[in-house]
Formats: structure tokens, C-alpha cells, sequence
């Protein structure tokens, strides 16, 4: 178990590195261990997305960046995040303690040098980090990914980066789960140079509101699953057999 860490505030970065948006909902538990981890000059730009726990508060204390967005969704906050950005390169990672912030800085270094356009993490788990039935649908929609867009990528988790200008261009329109799916193919199809790095893994601090169970699994396959349709419509592909029904 992690000791969490009880730093006080930040000062502030002004001209931030890097961004780092962090999604949050009711993450009180995680924050102090997630903010404390940041690699030197990067900005942590926490989105509270509705928390009851106090969590945007707490971020604010230990000096991070709260952007509130009343609209409830990963895409939202995440949007919400990246249009408060202002540094060159923006990281998108949850807030949940999942990710090690230090370990995202393998996932921009691509994108720093000019390697890459966007670098997506390829999830290594702990044991118990990641449930069966939400690693089994990820599964499916990496296969669906790479076959319509010829990536050879294994994971479409959240852990990302690539540099803001860009993927404000990207003309992004999705405010729930398939906002990552959404970047992914809106990259595919300008272009860009997308690459996969490996990161680990750690079981979440507290409840997990989406993965953690069946039901918002399915919930968030099901955004994705509309998301690729429209993608494979617009690439004059057949729509596939419902996504969702891989991970019942």
C-alpha cells in the first residue's frame, strides 16, 4: 500500500514543460500521492468533474491547477483541461493513482524530440490492477483499431501526450468515454505519427467508477463502439457488430 505523501504546496509553474491534465472525480484519497509525483516543470491541471468529496479543494492546496467543469464525462474534463493548457506538450493521465506521473515522462519523450505526434501508453498491470472483463474489451478495440487504421497499438488507455496546438486542431468533439478513441482516430486519419510505449500499471486508490465494474465497462464501450462507427462510416466501412457485447 502507498504511504501518501503530505507535501505542502507547490509553487506554482508559470511556464510550464508540460501539462498534465488529470480527470478527477471524488479522488480526495489519491491526490496527495498523484501531485507529488510530478516530474520537474510540469504543470498539474486537475479537472473536477463534479467531485462530492472535496477533491478539487484538496488539489488547490497541494498546488495544482483546478479547472471545475460541471459537465459530467471524461471528454468534458479532459476538454476542459486541454483548453486551460498552455505548455508546449499536454499529458492526459487519471487522477486515481493508477499511473505513476513519474513514469509519464516515457510517454512524452517521443513527442519532446519530434519522433513522434502522438504516444499513447501500453498498460503492463500489477496483478489485480486490471480487471478481466474491462482488459478483454480494450482487447477487441485495439484489434478494431488497428484494422482500420493500420497502428499497431495494443492499448487505447488514457496515459498520452502529444503537443497541444495539435490536438486542439484536432477539432476533438466527443465529452464522455470515447474521447480517447476519438484522438486516436482523428490522428490516424491526419496523419500523425503515433507510437506505443510501455508503462505499468497499479491497482486505483478507492472505488474505480467506470472499469472497475461490468456496468460502466459497458458503459464506456459503448461510447467508443458509436465513436468507431462513425469512423468506419466515414472511411466507407460496413458497421461493425456491437462493441459492447464483447465484454458481457
Amino acid at each position: 500500500m502507498r504511504e501518501p505523501l503530505p507535501p505542502p504546496p507547490a509553487p506554482r509553474v508559470t511556464q510550464p514543460l508540460v501539462d498534465l491534465v488529470l480527470p478527477c472525480l471524488d479522488e480526495r484519497e489519491a491526490l496527495p500521492w498523484v501531485l507529488g509525483r510530478l516530474p520537474a516543470g510540469w504543470r498539474p491541471i486537475v479537472v473536477d468533474n463534479g467531485s462530492t468529496d472535496g477533491s478539487g479543494d484538496v488539489a488547490a492546496a497541494l498546488g495544482a491547477t483546478v479547472v471545475r467543469e460541471q459537465q459530467r464525462g471524461f471528454g468534458a474534463a479532459c476538454w476542459a483541461g486541454l483548453s486551460a493548457a498552455t505548455a508546449p506538450i499536454v499529458c492526459f493521465a487519471d487522477c486515481d493513482g493508477s499511473v505513476d506521473p513519474a513514469d509519464a515522462e516515457r510517454v512524452v519523450a517521443p513527442v519532446r524530440t519530434g519522433a513522434a505526434d502522438l504516444v499513447l501508453a501500453a498498460r503492463r498491470p500489477d496483478p489485480g490492477a486490471w480487471p478481466v472483463h474491462a482488459r478483454l474489451a480494450n482487447r477487441e478495440l485495439a484489434r478494431r483499431v488497428r484494422r482500420l487504421t493500420g497502428l499497431p497499438l495494443s492499448d487505447l488507455g488514457p496515459l498520452r501526450a502529444a503537443r497541444r496546438t495539435a490536438l486542439l486542431e484536432l477539432g476533438l468533439t466527443d465529452r464522455r468515454s470515447g474521447w480517447p478513441l476519438e484522438m486516436v482516430l482523428r490522428a490516424a486519419a491526419a496523419g500523425w505519427r503515433v507510437q506505443e510505449v510501455e508503462a505499468p500499471y497499479r491497482p486505483r486508490t478507492g472505488k474505480s467508477k467506470v472499469t472497475g465494474t461490468v456496468r460502466g465497462t459497458v458503459a464506456a464501450v459503448r461510447d467508443m463502439d458509436r465513436v468507431l462507427r462513425v469512423a468506419r462510416a466515414a472511411a466507407g466501412h460496413d458497421a461493425p457488430a456491437d462493441l459492447a457485447g464483447t465484454s458481457r
